[in-house]
């Protein structure tokens, strides 16, 4: 078997190709999760604590030059190290909006399985159906 085929029977694997599909609407979905955060839940919870941007909040950890403007984008461009907490919490916040929409769709799919009723059992072949009344009517014979 040449390795494009090998690498064709893999490709074309049922759970390869599901990762795939996977990956990919994972990745969208992260988008959507990040315009969320970004552009709904972290304007509110800026102005709840009085800052207009969010992710603008740092330290900054030394001198900067003289003339550079105190914004986040030009500090890092003068390579001034700062301390940007802001950005990593717009993060924590996205990963937790993340994880729990994830929990609450493995909950609702959970939920959904527990609610379908057990599959019946399979009925039993006939011979077996025919040895048992021969085996009910011997019992009935002997008593």
């Amino acid at each position: 078997m040449s390795m494009m085929s090998e690498f064709k029977t893999f490709a074309m694997r049922g759970n390869v190709v599901d990762l795939a599909v996977g990956v990919i609407i994972g990745a969208a979905f992260g988008k959507i999760v990040d315009s969320v955060v970004n552009d709904l839940i972290m304007p509110l919870v800026g102005r709840i604590i009085g800052k207009l941007d969010f992710s603008n909040l740092f330290l900054v950890l030394s001198d900067p030059p003289a003339g550079t403007p105190m914004t986040l984008d030009a500090l890092k461009k003068a390579g001034v190290p700062v301390f940007a907490y802001g950005n990593f919490l717009t993060i924590l916040v996205n990963f937790l909006i993340l994880a729990f929409i994830i929990f609450m769709m493995v909950r609702a799919i959970n939920r959904l399985r527990a609610a379908e009723p057990p599959a019946p059992a399979p009925e039993d072949p006939e011979d077996i159906k025919l040895l048992r009344e021969i085996r009910d009517s011997l019992k009935t014979t002997r008593a």
